[in-house]
């Protein structure tokens, strides 16, 4: 039996810096994933070779960089059916709100579940590829969790220390 692993696909190695913010959620949770550069329009076979093996060898989860052309999300949905997670890049003259529309606009039955622009939509992507992997795992659910009542005590800090400002 193989280990589920999420898959982490950019068109470009520009995508990266993005992207990394991706990996780093996956790494919070433990998560093992590859990340690989491939195009949608440049290497389309390497692409859809990559996914076939990707899914055969366990991968549960697709993350895709939505680049300038923002194809290679709905590309990958193409080929399977696992959950494929868009993410637009804040790349090129529009900032990427062409990504955006272009990753959200699917065909119907071929869906990309589609995050913000930019680096909170790479953070979502690892959260939104933790929370569907915990849907089988209840101890990666709770990690979920977990991180995200931190998240809430890192806000709540955060109003502590203004109120204290506030009250000098």
């Amino acid at each position: 039996m193989s280990t589920p692993f999420v898959a982490v696909l950019m068109g470009s190695d520009s995508d990266l810096p993005i992207m990394q913010t991706t990996l780093d959620t996956l790494k919070i949770f433990g998560i093992p994933f590859e990340a690989k550069v491939t195009s949608a329009h440049r290497t389309p076979a390497a692409t859809h070779a990559y996914v076939k093996d990707a899914e055969e060898r366990g991968c549960k989860v697709f993350v895709c960089a939505a680049g300038l052309a923002a194809h290679l999300a709905g590309a990958v949905a193409g080929i399977t059916t696992r959950p494929v997670i868009g993410v637009p890049i804040d790349n090129g003259p529009l900032q990427g709100h062409d990504a955006l529309l272009s990753t959200v606009m699917m065909p119907g039955g071929v869906p990309v579940a589609t995050v913000a622009i930019g680096k909170a939509g790479a953070k979502n992507a690892g959260y939104l590829a933790a929370q569907i992997l915990g849907v089988g795992s209840d101890e990666l659910a709770a990690a979920v969790k977990a991180e995200r009542q931190k998240s809430a005590e890192a806000v709540q800090a955060k109003d502590a220390a203004l109120q204290a400002k506030l009250a000098q």
